[in-house]
């Protein structure tokens, strides 16, 4: 039985402990804790899904097999590179790390001690991106020619670290990333900060050169309601997608149609993925070069901002 546990039990990682909990009951995994600096949250979270509280992350070595990383961006490092190089496998929530420098080194830790590395970007796992990834790869609405992504919504209070651009928008350029199957060539985007106590970006657009298509991404935290769109244009249609709801649907100049989803939370599916990639050994759907490319093309996009000008993303 694997062993699993989640270190940081903050908006995020609570829903991590939820479903772990949940698999627990299935017979899929065996929930041995959760940990938090905040020793109270932790025994909360540990009392409500059934499991051990710890208050240091450090108790979880050498009593599971696999972890999920929900602490602050500023330290995925620091715990991700602790589990493995003790042998365990890590999911860590997106982003991989607040610089690349750090996601570059958790990559390599990764692979010098054999153990599986996922990178949490929740949307590749929603049903209605899933879906929309078939339809493109079946051509229906033709070649690609632009992605508009929104996502918008109020200020996180948890968030204290990173601005909207690293927190928010890595979410599309990943998606589009993978929508695409092309890495980002090239980056310009204007931001700033309106409202945010600590200073950092809180809006942003972002336009992203890919070689056979362009992607924009509007992003801020001053939106007093949440709003997940994605709209494909194809030579042959376009395609709509709520992330929210997963509706998916197609238009062009004959019809209107929705496309047939299953609704599904999609970061049960991405724990579930994350289980079997590390219960079999296979490399996960977004491993550590993904979640880098996202990283980087996030910082490139707050550079160009800075700077006013397209900056070039390279990648290797």
């Amino acid at each position: 039985m694997l062993r699993v546990g989640v270190v940081g039990v903050g908006n995020m990682g609570r829903h991590h402990a939820r479903i772990y909990s949940e698999l627990s009951k299935e017979g899929e995994v065996e929930f041995v804790g959760v940990a938090d600096a905040n020793l109270e949250r932790a025994k909360e979270v540990a009392s409500q899904f059934k499991t051990k509280a710890f208050g240091d992350y450090r108790e979880l070595i050498g009593r599971v097999d696999a972890v999920s990383i929900a602490v602050p961006t500023s330290l995925h490092k620091q715990v991700a590179l602790e589990f493995i190089e003790n042998g365990v496998s890590v999911l860590v929530e997106k982003p991989i790390a607040e610089s690349i420098e750090s996601a570059q080194e958790i990559i390599r830790a990764a692979k010098k001690n054999n153990v599986t590395l996922m990178v949490g970007h929740v949307e590749r796992f929603n049903p209605g991106v899933l879906k929309l990834k078939e339809i493109l790869d079946e051509n229906l609405i033709g070649k690609v020619v632009t992605l508009t992504a929104k996502r918008v919504g109020p200020l996180p209070p948890q968030i204290k670290d990173v601005g909207v651009i690293i927190d928010l928008a890595v979410h599309d350029i990943d998606v589009m990333s993978f929508l695409l199957e092309r890495n980002v060539r090239k980056v310009y985007a204007r931001a700033g900060s309106a409202k945010n106590p600590l200073e950092l970006e809180d809006y942003a657009i972002i336009m992203l050169d890919f070689e056979n298509a362009t992607g924009v991404v509007e992003t801020n935290w001053l939106t007093p309601h949440k709003v997940r769109t994605l709209s494909v244009v194809g030579t042959e249609g376009i395609a709509e997608l709520n992330y929210i709801t997963q509706k998916l649907i197609l238009y062009n100049h004959e019809w209107v149609k929705e496309a047939k989803v299953q609704f599904k939370e999609p970061l049960r599916n991405e724990l579930e993925h994350f289980v079997e990639c590390v219960k079999k050994e296979e490399k996960p759907l977004v491993n550590g070069e993904e979640g880098l490319h996202a990283l980087m093309v996030a910082i490139k996009a707050l550079e160009s901002a800075n700077k006013d000008e397209a900056i070039d993303v390279e990648f290797t």
